[in-house]
């Protein structure tokens, strides 16, 4: 490979490329009688002592459905609601050792299955968690007499935990991310951070915003519809996040990097750490870089993101829990899965 080109290919991929409604839920007219079961599958490794579905929006989570005793691992409940009444539901599983595990905003008519695998620490009893400001934490404010100043995007993976590229945060005198519903809350050093996958993971108290939920199956494939989420190009163009859409291009990356995806959906400086995801709504990776193509001639929208399944392993490897599920049925609209991604992404800004 030529010296300029070789050079020119390192530049791109160190280039920094550099929340939310749920969807509406259905209106009973729209809404499919639902004559077939819907099947809640318990995947967390244990019994759950119990299982909770209710329509999204509601603030307790109801009665527990397993009235015939614990649903062990692996096993299915089967229940049939109303659709005419809403599709959309909050589902929540009680593991034996008081953890849950949640999936939220639920297409039940178009996707009859869901899957729980992650748990986390339960809430208070009868309360299901809102992305609301937490008492005792202050809201933080930009310093307009930083030195310098860079933006990035992250996205909430856990409690208080934003997933981001390493480069974004790397050399940071201070860290904020301005949530979906624009405030502004600090991270608290240190972050844990990937260097050779370009991820980092911050703790940044305050709810910025609910966790996001990774794709667990089936395996992505080559020309998949993706969406990449996020602020590019910050303090030039609108405030408001920005929503690309594109393809899968190639299971590999930059010189056969198996650890992310070669992608057609376009992104800029200002994206780098923000969600691509699937049309379900899922995490199938995290946005990284772009080949700059001003210094590789010929060569136009070649962008790349880590994989999700590289993300969850650090993440796991990090000791933080996080949400998967199945990605099934018929696909969502791009403003549908912008609309999942929004509440959940926010701005990071790097102050020096």
């Amino acid at each position: 490979m030529p010296q300029r080109l070789r050079v020119a290919l390192l530049l791109a991929w160190l280039l920094p490329v550099l929340g939310p409604t749920p969807a509406p839920a259905q209106s009973p007219a729209a809404a499919p009688a639902q004559d077939w079961p819907v099947r809640i599958v318990n995947r967390t490794g244990q019994p759950a002592t119990a299982l909770h579905a209710v329509r999204s929006g509601r603030t307790d989570w109801g009665g527990n459905l397993l009235n015939r005793g614990p649903l062990p691992n692996n096993a299915a409940f089967a229940m049939r609601p109303n659709a005419a009444a809403g599709c959309r539901f909050d589902v929540r599983l009680v593991l034996a050792d008081g953890r849950e595990a949640l999936a939220r905003n639920q297409d039940i008519c178009a996707t009859p299955r869901v899957e729980l695998y992650t748990a986390v620490a339960a809430a208070p009893p009868g309360i299901i968690t809102t992305p609301t400001p937490v008492p005792g934490v202050a809201q933080a404010r930009p310093n307009a007499q930083a030195r310098r100043v860079s933006t990035g995007t992250g996205f909430v993976v856990a409690p208080d935990r934003v997933l981001t590229n390493q480069h974004v945060v790397d050399g940071c005198d201070r860290i904020l991310a301005r949530t979906p519903d624009g405030r502004w809350l600090a991270a608290v050093p240190p972050a844990q951070v990937d260097r050779a996958l370009d991820l980092s993971i911050l703790h940044i108290p305050g709810n910025p915003g609910p966790a996001l939920s990774f794709r667990a199956g089936p395996a992505v494939r080559r020309g998949e519809g993706v969406v990449a989420y996020g602020f590019p190009l910050s303090g030039l163009l609108s405030a408001d996040p920005k929503l690309t859409r594109g393809e899968i291009n190639a299971l590999g990356g930059l010189r056969n990097d198996q650890n992310t995806y070669q992608i057609s959906a376009e992104v800029q400086p200002g994206n780098s750490g923000g969600p691509l995801l699937d049309m379900q709504g899922h995490v199938v990776g995290v946005v990284v870089a772009k080949l700059d193509s001003r210094r590789v001639q010929n060569v136009d929208n070649v962008n790349f993101a880590v994989k999700g399944e590289a993300a969850q392993a650090f993440l796991r490897r990090a000791g933080h829990a996080f949400q998967a599920a199945q990605s099934s049925g018929a696909d969502r609209s791009a403003a549908d899965v912008g609309d999942i991604a929004n509440r959940s992404t926010v701005l990071l800004r790097c102050e020096r």
